[in-house]
């Protein structure tokens, strides 16, 4: 746990914070539709979420790499991160670098959920190579891909709050629950966008009532986490009465969990409030505002490891 509040804020902003929104929805898609390829019901009618899980997983790999790219300030330099500039192609892996692990870690989940959009595409006839044919549904190389694609999606979507944790900033610093956090949130943000674009795909109603079992679940798992996050902060409670602390409370527990639940367990058909995956997304969103800018915010001071 740190004691002090004195270290610099690294100064991410809104950018960063739709890596990490971006990058929990692509790998909580993608893990999910990976978990339906391998132990799922075997259903036909379960194709569409699949096939949006990989969907997701491929368009978020690339938003979130574009996004973290941006954010460098010289994007030009982004290709350090994977190989040595000085004995190039040798490859720049360090392995107690969460940020080097962070970066191959996108990198082979782009690979694997591009895989398998190819193997998405040739189900749906986009795509007629051989070699797309051997990434369809069923295949021991679609499987495959997806166990790999789905354990890297596993990763992406929690890293983001170890790499936070490993700072020495307030907050951040203060708690071992926060990987945890944004993993599970991960899986509620990414099951909630399978329940939103895969109607559009096709997905049939006991695909998306299974999906939202499961977003219930998650969003429940995710309360208690949350919950115990928030107590393990205990030494420096008094950093959420403010703004952040109002909109943790009223954005994040009530609309983005609370009134989701309910709307998952009493379904009302409805849009936008009503609308359960909206509102588990606007959610997840503002986790991830909380977290950074309360830290960012804090004042420079020093608060005794014990004590408030």
């Amino acid at each position: 746990m740190s004691d002090t509040f004195v270290t610099a804020s690294p100064h991410w902003r809104w950018l960063i914070i739709l890596y990490f929104f971006v990058g929990g929805i692509a790998g909580g898609g993608y893990f999910i539709a990976a978990l339906l390829q391998w132990f799922g019901r075997g259903r036909p009618e379960d194709r569409p979420v699949i096939r949006t899980g990989y969907t997701l997983g491929f368009w978020g790999a690339i938003i979130s790499g574009a996004l973290l790219t941006l954010d460098l300030g010289r994007p030009l330099r982004f290709w350090h991160m994977l190989f040595q500039s000085e004995h190039f192609p040798s490859l720049m892996f360090k392995s107690w670098s969460p940020i080097s692990f962070g970066a191959w870690a996108i990198l082979l989940f782009g690979a694997c959920a591009t895989l398998s959009m190819i193997g998405a595409w040739s189900e749906e006839g986009r795509v007629r190579t051989r070699g797309a044919q051997l990434l369809q549904s069923g295949t021991v190389l679609a499987k495959l891909v997806a166990g790999l694609g789905g354990l890297f999606g596993f990763f992406v979507a929690g890293y983001t709050g170890v790499l936070l944790s490993v700072t020495n900033r307030p907050i951040w610093a203060d708690s071992p629950w926060l990987g945890a956090l944004f993993l599970v949130s991960g899986a509620s943000t990414g099951a909630a966008a399978l329940m939103l674009f895969g109607r559009r795909r096709g997905a049939s109603e006991g695909s998306i009532r299974w999906l939202g079992s499961f977003d219930a679940q998650a969003l429940i798992v995710e309360l208690v986490i949350l919950i115990i996050f928030i107590a393990s902060l205990w030494p420096i409670r008094q950093v959420w009465i403010s703004f952040w602390g109002l909109l943790l409370l009223v954005g994040v527990v009530w609309a983005g969990i609370l009134w989701p639940l309910q709307l998952h367990f009493r379904p009302s058909g409805g849009a936008g409030f009503r609308n359960p995956a909206l509102m588990v997304l606007l959610g997840g969103f503002l986790l991830r505002v909380v977290v950074l800018f309360a830290s960012n915010s804090i004042a420079v001071h020093r608060v005794a490891s014990g004590g408030g």
